[in-house]
Parts: C-alpha cells; sequence; structure tokens
C-alpha cells in the first residue's frame, strides 16, 4: 500500500517545530503543495508560504495552542551537527534534541486534543558501525564503543553521537501520550539539491576533482532521497498500524568509493581524488567538522517501510543521483 495526497479525507493541520531548517522547509513545501495546513515553529519567524511561529525549544509560550486539535506533530529541533564537537557544541546538540523532546511530551500530554500522530526526528547513526551486514529495525545492533578494525575501538565522537541518538529516543518514547501515536525517524542522509546540505558538499568535491573514494572507502553509506524522505513521512502519517523507530533509507546502500563513483558520473567527471582518513582529519579541523560524517559505515534498510509495502521513487544511487544533479543543473 502506497501513499497519495487522496489517501487522507480532508487537509491535515501539521505543525513542525524546528521546521526552520533544510528537512523542515523540505517537508513544509511538500505538505503545503498538497494542500494541508502547515506550521513552522521556529526561533526566527521568515517569510514563507506557510505559517511560521515564534518559539526558543525551552519554554511554554503561544506556540502551544499551534498543537491543540493539530493532526500531525513533526519534531525536527535539534542543533546541527555540522561542527567540531567541543564542550559546548556536544552540550547544545544534546540539550536541543532532548530537553526539547521532553518538553513537547509534556504539552503533548497535557492537550485536550493532542495531535493523532507525532513524528520525532531521530537518526540511522544510532546503529553500529557496520561492515559485516545491513542493519534493520528488528535484528539492527545500536552502536557503542564497538571497534571499527582489530585494532582500534570507535572514536569518542562516534560513542557521543549513539548516545544522543539513544537518549533522544527514549526522551520520546517515555514520554506519556497514550493518545498519540509516536514514530521515531531514523533518517540516513537526506538528498537535497539545495546549497548547505550534505548533497552540496559531496558535488562540490566533485566538481573540483576531488570526489574521489574518502577514507578506505569501504564504509557504506546510507542515504535518501528528498522525494522518498517526504513520501515516507506521509506514509508513515497514514499508517495508522505503524509505530516505534522507523529507519527512513534507501534500501540499498553502498560503499563509499561506489557512491562518489556513481555521482561523479552523474556530473559527467570522469575521475577524483581519493582523499585518505589522515588528510579527511585534517580537513574536518579545518572545515570546524567531524570525520565521522563521512568515516562511519552506516549500512541501513528500511525494513518496516519494506514490510508494509512502501515503493521507493529512487531505490538506488545512480537513479537518485542523475535526479539529483540534475535538480542542481537548472538551479544553475
Amino acid at each position: 500500500m502506497d501513499v497519495t495526497p487522496a489517501s487522507f479525507a480532508r487537509p491535515l493541520r501539521i505543525v513542525l517545530p524546528g521546521g526552520s531548517g533544510q528537512v523542515g522547509q523540505l517537508l513544509a513545501r511538500y505538505f503545503q503543495e498538497r494542500g494541508h495546513y502547515v506550521t513552522v515553529l521556529t526561533r526566527g519567524p521568515y517569510t514563507a508560504p506557510w505559517q511560521t511561529v515564534h518559539w526558543d525549544g525551552e519554554n511554554l509560550g503561544p506556540w502551544t495552542e499551534h498543537l491543540e486539535g493539530a493532526d500531525v506533530c513533526i519534531n525536527l529541533a535539534g542543533r546541527s551537527v555540522n561542527c567540531r564537537y567541543t564542550k559546548a557544541h556536544r552540550t547544545a546538540i544534546y540539550n536541543s534534541r532532548i530537553r526539547t523532546t521532553h518538553l513537547l511530551g509534556r504539552v503533548i500530554a497535557g492537550l485536550a486534543d493532542p495531535p493523532k500522530v507525532w513524528l520525532n526526528a531521530s537518526t540511522a547513526t544510532i546503529y553500529r558501525h557496520a561492515l559485516d551486514r545491513p542493519m534493520d529495525e528488528t535484528t539492527g545492533e545500536l552502536g557503542g564503543n564497538e571497534r571499527i578494525s582489530a585494532y582500534r575501538r570507535a572514536p569518542g565522537t562516534w560513542n557521543f553521537s549513539i548516545r544522543v541518538a539513544k537518549d533522544w529516543e527514549e526522551a520520546f518514547f517515555e514520554s506519556d501520550t497514550p493518545r498519540t501515536r509516536k514514530v521515531a525517524l531514523r533518517s540516513a542522509i537526506t538528498m537535497i539539491p539545495t546549497p548547505g546540505g550534505a548533497f552540496a558538499v559531496l558535488l562540490n568535491l566533485v566538481r573540483l576533482s576531488f570526489g574521489g573514494a574518502q577514507g578506505n572507502g569501504r564504509q557504506f553509506v546510507s542515504w535518501i532521497h528528498e522525494l522518498d524522505f517526504a513520501r515516507a513521512v506521509e506514509f508513515l502519517m497514514a499508517r495508522e498500524d505503524l509505530d516505534g523507530p522507523v529507519n527512513l533509507a534507501a534500501p540499498h546502500p553502498l560503499r563509499n568509493r561506489e557512491f562518489m563513483a556513481e555521482l561523479r558520473d552523474a556530473w559527467g567527471m570522469p575521475n577524483g581524488l581519493p582523499a585518505p582518513a589522515p588528510l579527511l582529519e585534517i580537513a574536518a579541523f579545518l572545515l570546524r567538522t567531524e570525520s565521522e560524517l563521512v568515516l562511519k559505515s552506516r549500512r541501513v534498510i528500511p525494513g518496516r517501510l519494506l514490510d508494509a509495502g512502501f515503493q521507493f521513487e529512487f531505490p538506488t544511487w545512480p537513479e537518485a543521483a542523475e535526479d539529483l544533479v540534475n535538480q542542481w543543473k537548472r538551479r544553475d
């Protein structure tokens, strides 16, 4: 069973806390274009075709009125992880997810007419560094203090990311909201062909002839095309029988060296210089980010979506890369 806008009997009221970022704007635009009523809760209201309402993600305020009687809450709040994991940044990354989720839980629990479904952002990073087998929601192993080779344990930054993911989901599921169905969106890298996101960074490497394998190139890349991400969220909104953690990832993760080769092919770049792990560590330091974003092996598959009958528009990377590159070129 797939989802189309006709799956809903009427336009829905959809509230997106923390929906001002790239993924939030993707979802807001997707649902607005399909006739739903979208409200984005944001620290800095901005001009948009949908309603924006101020909140600080920490305190109660008039924003809570927009959740009363809403059909769907999609919480995307969380400080960007594209930074160096200093003590201050770790605190901000952690609190912006866990505290905000606790706050929403308290608010939704106290509403007279709470949302029917609450979808909360999570991450595929919750799974261990996986080269040996794919990770689905049933048999996947959560990460934490694993080894990335016979001689080396995972860096502390990786363990921090996993702790955030675990505590994030714990804060979500422990909230007492019996009238609201809850789904944790364990999303892979969402590929959106606009500046400022992961796809833009990878494509710029290709365009500058640095689009070779990163590290040893054996690590797996889990990803999802922007359209399939939005369609999967829509699918989960409609399927009242689905709750708990759900992986949002294309069904065919591939090794980094193959991933980059397909992106080069889509752009028409015949080759690209590789980036060994030591060079990546230096580059990450200079760019004020972490090498985990490209070196950790994420081999995640969407077991629950596939079992429920969801059909991907872009199940494999070559066709997804071609579509994303074509969109990028049309924007240039």
